[in-house]
């Protein structure tokens, strides 16, 4: 086993640190990034802890430890130091995810403690564009209002469901998941197309940074599937989140959605890293 230093748990006054790294890499660290950039490293602002692997002034790695566990720039002596922590800290997280390559040495480390995972996704590609989509943007696609919160909001729970394996209602009845909903649409970062009060099609920018911003939740309504409305639809948010947010418009998805992965490259992303996902 490699010998590791031990990893410490950050503060604001290691901000300015934490955002340099982060930026080394601005599509892949787009999520931790953005939640730094919103509210610090306190971690009652941060919604969790941020770890840190070498000493202040130098840091080489990062870990945020929140409802997800996300190695940042880790390599094997930085992931056993990350995994030591999160084993005597115990597993709080619904998920970890992340570089590939972190995650898997991660995931050997924690298995044995954490016991067996819900799901595990090995290789999620992640893709990003910097250009205009090729292909025509569907014009009926916009803003959510506030007022449509009722109408997205079964949408939302289903392209969850259908992703993650699990509905966002368990738990604390659907809460936070609603809340979150909620605030993308007011920030101004949910996207559909509705029609007669259904959602046809829909997506949000979860994260934003001034370098990159991530798509989440690609959903159409599976009776309308097959009919074009996912190359538009996101031909559409693409356009929007160049922008208005960030000037490389990324994503990841699992590597045996064939369908969604041939949308994405008909939009114009690119493969650029790869992900992998472990499900509680």
């Amino acid at each position: 086993m490699l010998r590791t230093s031990a990893s410490r748990v950050l503060d604001d006054s290691d901000r300015d640190e934490v955002l340099a790294l982060l930026d080394t890499d601005p599509v892949a660290n787009v999520f931790v990034a953005s939640r730094v950039r919103s509210v610090g490293l306190h971690p009652t602002r941060l919604g969790g802890q941020m770890w840190g692997f070498g000493p202040r002034g130098a840091l080489t790695s990062l870990c945020y430890a929140g409802a997800n566990l996300v190695p940042v720039n880790a390599g094997p002596e930085a992931v056993h130091a990350f995994a030591d922590r999160a084993r005597k800290q115990g597993r709080r997280c619904s998920s970890i995810v992340g570089p590939a390559t972190a995650v898997e040495l991660l995931w050997e480390r924690l298995e044995p403690y954490w016991g067996r995972a819900r799901a595990i996704r090995w290789s999620q590609p992640v893709m990003a564009t910097s250009q205009k989509s090729p292909v025509p943007a569907d014009p009926l696609v916009r803003r959510v209002r506030p007022d449509e919160f009722d109408i997205l909001l079964p949408a939302c729970v289903a392209m969850f469901t259908e992703e993650v394996g699990v509905s966002p209602n368990g738990g604390d009845g659907g809460a936070l998941y609603r809340t979150r909903v909620a605030e993308l649409i007011r920030i101004g970062r949910s996207y559909a197309r509705i029609e007669d009060g259904k959602v046809v099609f829909k997506a949000e920018i979860g994260a934003v940074t001034p370098q990159a911003c991530q798509v989440q939740g690609v959903w159409v309504d599976p009776a309308l599937r097959g009919h074009g409305h996912a190359v538009a639809g996101m031909a559409a948010v693409v356009e929007a989140a160049l922008s208005c947010f960030a000037p490389v418009v990324s994503l990841y998805v699992n590597d045996f959605n064939h369908p969604a992965r041939a949308v994405y490259r008909k939009v114009g992303f690119r493969e650029v890293d790869t992900f992998m996902s472990v499900l509680f």
